[in-house]
């Protein structure tokens, strides 16, 4: 386990729900990974994000499919891409990650608390 953080450590953490819109892949990164367009709302818009999510996505499989997204972290240059927003997941004792999301579709750029 991390070391503990306080409510007020969680509170500064801008989660939020958005939904893929399209999808490429990296061709420069090292491992296999995938450029997401993710729509979280009004107030944060259309932000980009690499993500090694290859195992388990694709095209097919992620467009119009909602997210959870940390939003307000500083852009971050992963192999040529600048991504804005680190999409979350669970990680496999394999590597593989599985996305988080709602378990009912949902209003884009919500908050989780």
């Amino acid at each position: 386990m991390k070391e503990e953080i306080t409510y007020n450590d969680f509170d500064k953490i801008d989660i939020r729900i958005g939904t893929i819109l399209s999808i490429n892949k990296n061709e420069k990164a090292r491992k296999p990974s995938l450029v997401l367009e993710v729509d979280f709302g009004e107030e944060i818009g259309v932000r980009k994000s690499s993500a090694q999510i290859t195992h388990y996505y694709n095209q097919e499989n992620l467009i119009g499919k909602q997210v959870i997204g940390v939003c307000n972290f500083p852009e971050k240059n992963i192999a040529g891409i600048k991504s804005q927003v680190l999409i979350l997941g669970a990680i496999e004792e394999d590597g593989k990650v599985v996305l988080l999301n709602p378990s009912q579709k949902t209003k884009n750029g919500l908050k989780i608390a």
